[in-house]
């Protein structure tokens, strides 16, 4: 087989493919734990970029000084193994790293956990696919008169593969079957194309056998596979195109997380009425907006399952509620487990994207925000002046700032600069035992005196009113800085991690260190 050419250029294919297959596998396995974000995809490239500039030397130098194609063939077999592996013992292995560096580093521990993450986890399988092009140059060359077009083909034939390793993942494999079956279907094909070498050259026939029955049982083994591997109340767990979903069930609620670790990003409550979170702080933009009697339309970007539209339609009668949800996943999700009524519409688009024709609107909520993964392009005076121009006349916008940073020059205080310098009236409010701030926004500053009137005239439901009490007392008007977010600069993400380092430090100092915490 090795003197067939079209078998090299065979291997080089499917190893490109492989590379890049295993590149989206790492970003999906990551995801869940460290959120996705441009400073996660950065990490994932460069190390892989590291493994695979080691590999070339290795593969190079290993087949100058014995040019035996067994060599490498037995390379990805061994690939092939470890990239089967990954599902099962990637989480362990996640968890176990990221409890290390929290104990050793001080600050930016999602940086430090998700880079030894990818070290520990993906190093060694892409050192040993980086070996596969020099190698084959090296089998291919048998003289200098075409040697120009054989390297030519084997490194097209490698991008081609690469192409369809980025492109299979995303859009068939891990939306279809999920990232643990898409490990596995990439590292078939290494052991496949392996195999095929052993039986031809009647070589480490057994060996190979061996490695590929490791991989079949790895495939096969029975256990359930889950990112939260510890939790016992899981009603769904699944991956769309854009996240991990989880949706739990307890005595009182139903949840939908987006995170493995922490967070909820939508809930239900069985018994109905508040939820005793942000959406409860969130309905005080009503009683801002308009006049107190006219029917009013709310337009919420960044839907989720709901919660906040249906509550604005028990609360506030007038109300009707459409929403914006990237993730059609999310949107099923919400009709089959969270109850939200037909007669909501959703449309599935990015909200900036769909806001650019959509009509006006009394009240906007922006609710897209989730941890560290902050859409730029909906954080900026770009976005939010879209916002302001499909505002109604004493129309009023309320967002959801969902990591708690006084820091000065912070996420939150960036945030409330930019939108300063678009709505003449701003103000804030802490979300009580939580990390949230809610932040309402009009172009009337007299909008919050309009509010303290009608709370104090809201008799007809004891407790909406207590709760908008309790956001009265905790407003805060905002003068707004320097500090402005465009679409030209936004380091949402690194402005992030500094807020989420600062929550984890705070978390650790509370229970007295990790092992207090545990």
């Amino acid at each position: 087989m090795i003197k067939n050419r079209f078998y090299l250029y065979a291997t080089a294919f499917f190893s490109g493919m492989s590379i890049m297959a295993i590149e989206m596998g790492a970003s999906r396995l990551l995801t869940p734990y460290f959120s996705s974000s441009q400073v996660i995809w950065t990490i994932i490239i460069g190390i892989i970029m590291i493994a695979m500039a080691i590999g070339n030397v290795w593969g190079g130098r290993s087949a100058d000084k014995d040019p035996d194609p067994a060599r490498l063939y037995k390379r990805l077999m061994v690939a092939a193994v470890w990239t089967a592996a990954l599902p099962i013992a990637g989480r362990y292995v996640i968890l176990g790293v990221t409890l290390l560096v929290v104990t050793v580093v001080q600050g930016s521990y999602l940086v430090w956990a998700s880079f030894a993450t990818c070290l520990v986890l993906f190093v060694f399988p892409l050192c040993l696919l980086g070996t596969v092009t020099p190698s084959l140059i090296k089998y291919s060359t048998v003289n200098l008169v075409d040697n120009g077009r054989t390297v030519g083909t084997i490194e097209a034939c490698g991008t081609i593969g690469s192409i369809l390793g980025t492109f299979l993942p995303t859009f068939v494999t891990i939306p279809s079957f999920g990232t643990a079956a898409t490990f596995y279907i990439f590292s078939a094909i290494l052991a496949i194309i392996s195999l095929i070498y052993f039986i031809s050259a009647k070589k480490h026939v057994v060996r190979g056998g061996i490695a590929a029955g490791v991989i079949v049982a790895l495939i096969f083994l029975p256990f359930d596979y889950s990112f939260a591997f510890w939790e016992n109340d899981i009603l769904y767990e699944d991956e769309s195109i854009y996240n991990y979903l989880r949706v739990e069930e307890t005595a009182e609620d139903i949840i939908l997380s987006t995170n493995v670790l922490e967070g909820v990003q939508s809930i239900y409550k069985k018994s109905g009425g508040l939820t005793g979170m942000y959406y409860d702080y969130a309905l005080a933009a009503p009683l801002m907006a308009g006049e107190q009697n006219d029917e009013m339309k709310l337009l919420v970007l960044g839907m989720g399952t709901g919660t906040y539209a249906k509550q604005c339609e028990i609360y506030y009668p007038g109300v009707t509620s459409e929403g914006v949800e990237i993730d059609q996943k999310i949107v099923d999700l919400s009709r089959k487990y969270f109850e939200l009524p037909d007669e909501i519409p959703v449309i599935c688009e990015d909200g900036r994207a769909y806001l650019r024709n959509a009509g006006t609107y009394d009240i906007i909520m922006v609710d897209a925000y989730q941890d560290i993964t902050i859409p730029f392009q909906m954080s900026t005076v770009e976005f939010f002046t879209m916002v302001r121009d499909h505002l109604n006349p004493g129309g009023v916008m309320v967002v959801n700032m969902n990591m708690r940073s006084e820091e000065e020059g912070g996420i939150n205080d960036c945030l409330i600069d930019t939108i300063c310098s678009v709505f003449p009236g701003v103000a804030t409010v802490t979300v009580g035992n939580n990390t949230n701030r809610e932040l309402f926004a009009g172009m009337d500053e007299g909008i919050f005196d309009t509010f303290r009137e009608r709370v104090d005239v809201l008799k007809n439901n004891t407790e909406l009113r207590d709760q908008l009490v309790t956001v009265l007392s905790g407003l805060r008007i905002e003068e707004g800085g320097d500090h402005i977010l465009t679409d030209d600069r936004a380091p949402v993400e690194i402005l992030g991690m500094q807020a989420l380092d600062t929550l984890i430090s705070d978390t650790l100092e509370a229970y007295g260190g990790v092992g207090g915490l545990l």
